[in-house]
């Protein structure tokens, strides 16, 4: 395709972009500059907070944008600039810790942006590994909720492990019980297996931080690709003008969008070439 300034590459990150040492191939920064001569905008899209990011990039990763928390924060990189941010309010609060308690659903809450690392914990149930390892990885940030209280004003979201055979059904359980909050399910970056249920305000989703992005930018949806490996990234890869699936996602997602080599093999970079040649 013809490309010019009007034109974004919007990728996510662990999966994606990283491989499973949390690095960059060369081949894939390249491209990331390739990009940036070419006046094409470059943005990362992930499920991490800013604190997280900031423990695998450092402030010269070659970016453009930084979409983090899912979309619930977009930085313009360069200069590490906040751009917007959105949490949920005490009524949705109060809301969804009565529905996730009532399920009996281990899950945590986060604090608002920037500190949205740090979170009280709720154990109602004897639960998932996944959960206690997500504890242990965040011990300095994390303390524990008192049972049946949470008086906040603000929250980032929230946070609830599951199994993955429940994940499907309890999903659109909870998209009914929550509507209009945006419920995204993604894999858990820790075991690789179990899932992570995230609740966020209504207009948090990869998808809209790249419609923010692209209108601020005066990018059109054709002119924009996408790249991912989750169930977090469907929405996203669905809006761009042209999305594609690394190899090590899930089939599900590979059966409904193009698929290029995986993350290990630098797939962002073969995803770029293909549209870039369209």
């Amino acid at each position: 395709m013809e490309t010019d300034s009007r034109s974004m590459v919007i990728s996510d990150l662990d999966g994606t972009l990283l491989n499973r040492e949390r690095r960059i191939s060369r081949r894939d920064r390249k491209t990331l500059h390739l990009l940036a001569r070419r006046g094409i905008v470059r943005v990362v899209a992930t499920g991490r907070s800013l604190y997280s990011v900031h423990r695998v990039l450092p402030p010269d990763f070659p970016i453009d944008y930084l979409v983090f928390s899912s979309g619930a924060g977009i930085m313009a990189w360069p200069g590490q600039d906040l751009l917007c941010s959105h949490s949920l309010g005490r009524r949705e609060i109060q809301r969804v810790f009565s529905v996730l308690s009532a399920r009996k659903l281990n899950f945590m809450v986060h604090r608002p942006i920037p500190d949205n690392h740090e979170f009280l914990y709720f154990r109602n149930n004897s639960g998932n590994p996944d959960f206690l390892a997500r504890l242990r990885l965040y011990r300095q940030f994390a303390a524990p909720g008192q049972p049946g209280v949470l008086d906040w004003e603000e929250a980032c979201q929230f946070l609830a492990v599951v199994y993955p055979e429940a994940s499907v059904a309890l999903v659109a359980e909870l998209c009914r019980e929550l509507s209009p909050l945006q419920v995204i399910r993604t894999t858990s970056p820790l075991d690789m297996s179990s899932t992570w249920l995230e609740i966020f305000p209504p207009q948090v989703s990869k998808s809209q931080a790249g419609a923010w992005l692209a209108e601020r930018l005066h990018i059109g949806r054709d002119a924009v690709m996408a790249v991912g490996n989750d169930y977090n990234d469907h929405d996203l890869l669905h809006w761009a003008g042209s999305g594609f699936v690394v190899a090590n996602a899930p089939g599900e997602l590979r059966r409904h969008l193009p698929s290029v080599a995986s993350h290990r093999k630098s797939g962002f970079s073969e995803a770029v070439k293909r549209w870039l040649q369209a």
